[in-house]
């Protein structure tokens, strides 16, 4: 964004069998231990004590065993425990390697990626609470942007290969520190989904592989390495159960609302634009907020814009980002034919006049300095944000309310190099086209 010039400104205003869980007691699932790396750091928060099935406890244990690090790759249909499991193996596997590969694939509903992206993590802390999902920053990002690959499962693939490669050649070739890898995928096992399951295993390559089956057998993936030629060898292929709710919390278990929870990652993914001390408890004082927040002012110039899933005209294409949610990505770090995603962000409103834009995110401004490439796909800002009791359209007012103090909103922004004021106040966008 601005690379040419400093123009981003702050707008002011089958292998060994798991025990049965028939035969025993669920275990109580073990306090996160610190990184071996980190011996003195703290202890992560401890959350609500849950119970892990007897399969799931013995097949991590069998992972964390196994020599030399794994690469382990979960599968399953949907709400059937595969995060959940994911996360009780990341918690596993650190006390023996000291950090561990997350290769994120599920667009839907991402453990530490906001949705509509595909991501590598390397995780070195213990999940202190497993039954829900928290932000963690990736080693690299692609913004696929939508919600399913049905739309577009060739991108898709070639997104998710790309990512692999990179920790590959970082974290697996010779000479190089060898990490574990778990890669957690999408609940869509049948037809077009089952293919592209089939491309993911045949690509990575895993050395184990965690089937989990649900009690509806129609559901289920096939039996065995069902993804290679009869006659080929393959890894270790490990199947467990679905976790009944005696043995994991309700929260966990229970089905998922999937519009809910991606607006919920949302909500929460944008509240990182403000410090953590300021109180944003309601989605009505988050609205009120992100209306009050100084945007990033961007030149046309500077930036180009890439349509992921669907072609708008020429004389279109400024105002169509208008109340959108686009990734933020650098065209010229890399001659691959995705490039890297460093955050999203929303398209607060437009200056076609003028030839600006202005842009809400949480990304860093030393991150922002790099970024010349808009990708809009379909990820929605969420309704609850947008449509607020009481207020036509928070982007447009200009009251706030009693508990976010304007003072603070705008303290840290300001600190920024590359907040400007005009004349001793803050510069007017009411011209642009349409604020949301």
């Amino acid at each position: 964004m601005g690379k040419r010039r400093r123009s981003i400104k702050k707008q002011p205003e089958s292998t060994p069998p798991p025990a049965s869980p028939a035969t025993h007691a669920p275990c109580p699932v073990p306090s996160p231990v610190p990184s071996p790396k980190n011996p003195g750091s703290p202890a992560p928060e401890q959350a609500p004590e849950v119970l892990v099935p007897p399969d799931w406890a013995s097949a991590t244990a069998f992972i964390s065993s196994d020599i030399p690090p794994p690469v382990v790759l979960v599968c399953g249909p949907a709400n059937s425990g595969k995060s959940t499991f994911s996360r009780l193996l990341i918690n596993s596997l650190l006390p023996r390697y000291g950090r561990v590969g997350y290769l994120d694939t599920d667009v839907g509903q991402p453990e530490f990626s906001p949705p509509g992206c595909l991501s590598i993590h390397v995780v070195d802390e213990a999940i202190a609470d497993l039954r829900y999902p928290v932000f963690r920053e990736a080693e690299r990002c692609c913004f696929y942007g939508d919600i399913s690959s049905k739309r577009d499962p060739e991108t898709y693939l070639n997104s998710l290969f790309l990512l692999h490669t990179y920790f590959v050649e970082k974290y697996r070739s010779p000479g190089s520190e060898v990490l574990p890898l778990i890669v957690n995928t999408p609940g869509w096992v049948k037809g077009t989904g089952f293919d592209m399951l089939v491309e993911m295993l045949r690509y990575i390559g895993p050395t184990i592989v965690v089937q989990i089956r649900t009690r509806m057998q129609r559901k289920n993936l096939p039996d065995g390495m069902f993804w290679l030629d009869d006659g080929q060898t393959g890894p270790n292929v490990i199947t467990i159960d679905v976790a009944c709710h005696k043995s994991l919390s309700g929260e966990s278990l229970k089905r998922k609302d999937g519009g809910g929870t991606r607006e919920r990652r949302l909500v929460e993914y944008f509240k990182q634009c403000f410090p953590s001390d300021i109180s944003l408890a309601t989605n009505k004082e988050l609205a009120y907020a992100l209306a009050s927040l100084p945007p990033y002012e961007v030149s046309f110039s500077d930036v180009t814009v890439t349509h992921l899933h669907y072609e708008v005209p020429r004389t279109e294409i400024w105002r169509s980002l208008n109340a959108t949610i686009v990734g933020l990505a650098n065209s010229c770090d890399t001659t691959q034919a995705i490039p890297w995603c460093v955050g999203l962000g929303i398209i607060r409103g437009i200056d076609v006049q003028r030839g600006l834009l202005y842009v809400i995110t949480p990304v860093p401004v030393d991150c922002l300095q790099s970024i010349d490439l808009l990708l809009q796909g379909l990820i929605d800002i969420p309704r609850s944000i947008l449509q607020v009791k009481g207020c036509v359209s928070p982007y447009m007012s200009t009251n706030l309310q009693d508990t976010i103090r304007e003072r603070d909103l705008y303290a840290r922004n300001l600190n920024s190099p590359l907040a400007i004021q005009i004349d001793g106040s803050y510069s007017d966008d009411s011209n642009s086209d349409a604020d949301m």
